[in-house]
């Protein structure tokens, strides 16, 4: 067994004895050929939200940010399936002012496409599951969206994939992206009895399935990264993270059925006294980039946490707003001036991101 694995290992098991004991934890830095991650993920559902954020870019830069993940989802211009776009879609013009100024300040330009569930909000179910009902893992259930959380696509429909696809190389062609996210947090209905398909099989098969589909896609024939969410991947029981921030429906033996390669976003919002993922993530292979929303102290203990763990697969620090940028304000974001703050304390954010394709 190699040494940092071992460390891992061993370094896991002493945190979650003593997390009844409330320790410090602190940070580990070994020698990078990369520098630290410091990310913003930005939720963009139409022209005021991409104009707030091209007007937000220069002062986000100096804060420090190297990474940008752009949630765009069904907010844009498709020209492969134009029903599919949103209300007030972005148009190709604002999305290459933004990969400009990216490329021009070294900030690596994620897009990101929410899949497999997270196809509603409220009572508003979006373009996909409104054009092709037949996808809805739930067909002609929930009216209005009532006592479900968000609905879902079937993962096992054989004309799902093809139309998804088409909108990842969209994406990947206009952003001139290196990585693209695919989301996949909070799945909640999988594996629905109102599916002629899924009813009955495994859940944890059937997210699998799901990741494996879309790796195969982008890692494997168009050789980009791909990042997802981490939450149904974990234990709720085990971790004591519960239903949100990991799966207690199922879902999460679907970690030993997926490719290593896969960059995992691993979201906490709570201050916790550990956070079990980090090592369990790590101890897995994966590449771990854990991320934190609207609470400061929560995101400098997550921080120290995670690099309390000496490993080239930590890979930084994700902070997300998820509402619309907003002049003036998304910069002066308190959790991400933390962070910040934070990394350069100890040393590890010195300088812009590399995109992968400068690495090679």
């Amino acid at each position: 067994m190699k040494k940092t694995t071992l460390f891992i290992l061993v370094t896991g098991l002493a945190l979650f004895l003593l997390q009844d004991c409330a320790p410090e934890f602190k940070p580990k830095i070994i020698p990078r050929e990369q520098p630290f991650w410091l990310g913003l993920h930005v939720l963009i559902e139409n022209k005021p939200a991409a104009e707030a954020l091209l007007s937000e870019l220069p002062a986000l830069a100096a804060v420090g940010i190297n990474l940008l993940i752009f949630e765009i989802d069904y907010n844009y211009e498709y020209v492969s399936h134009p029903e599919l776009r949103g209300e007030d879609p972005i148009s190709r013009e604002t999305v290459k002012k933004v990969v400009e100024f990216c490329q021009g300040h070294k900030i690596r330009l994620i897009p990101e496409f929410q899949s497999l569930g997270h196809q509603s909000w409220a009572e508003k179910t979006f373009p996909l599951l409104i054009k092709y009902p037949e996808f809805d893992e739930t067909p002609g259930q929930f009216p209005e969206n009532k006592k479900i959380y968000c609905r879902s696509w079937c993962p096992l429909h054989p004309d799902v994939n093809p139309i998804i696809f088409a909108l990842f190389d969209e994406l990947l062609e206009v952003f001139e992206a290196d990585a693209l996210h695919v989301g996949m947090d909070e799945v909640f209905l999988i594996g629905s009895e109102y599916c002629t398909r899924c009813r009955g099989k495994d859940p944890a098969e059937l997210f699998a399935k799901a990741v494996n589909d879309y790796h195969q896609h982008l890692v494997k024939k168009r050789g980009v990264e791909m990042l997802m969410w981490g939450d149904r991947l974990l234990d709720g029981e085990i971790t004591g993270y519960g239903e949100w921030e990991a799966s207690l429906n199922g879902t999460h033996p679907a970690i030993d059925l997926i490719p290593k390669n896969i960059i995992i976003c691993d979201w906490h919002y709570e201050q916790m006294k550990t956070y079990p993922s980090i090592p369990f993530f790590l101890n897995k292979g994966f590449r771990v980039l854990p991320t934190s929303f609207k609470d400061p102290k929560q995101t400098k203990k997550l921080i120290d946490y995670s690099l309390a763990f000496p490993s080239e697969r930590m890979l930084g620090h994700l902070c997300t707003i998820w509402k619309a940028p907003e002049e003036g304000k998304t910069s002066r974001w308190p959790p991400l001036l933390a962070a910040a703050k934070r990394l350069r304390e100890i040393g590890v954010l010195t300088g812009p991101m590399t995109r992968k394709k400068d690495i090679e």
